[in-house]
């Protein structure tokens, strides 16, 4: 992970979680994503999960 930590408080502890969101108008396919947040403060970010993979997502997070 990188120095910095969380944009908005500095804390190092963030978690990750797997997230469906159902498609609007004629897709009925879900769209998925990772969701990263800093257990400090709550703060959050939504990544594409057909485009990211867990740790470059986290290392993206902590910039």
């Amino acid at each position: 992970m990188s120095e910095k930590g969380c944009i908005k408080c500095g804390s190092k502890d963030a978690k990750m979680k797997d997230m469906a969101i159902p498609g609007t108008g004629f897709s009925m396919f879900p769209n998925e994503f990772i969701v990263v947040f800093c257990n400090n403060c709550g703060y959050s970010e939504f990544y594409n999960k057909k485009v990211s993979s867990g740790s470059n997502v986290l290392d993206y997070f902590f910039r």
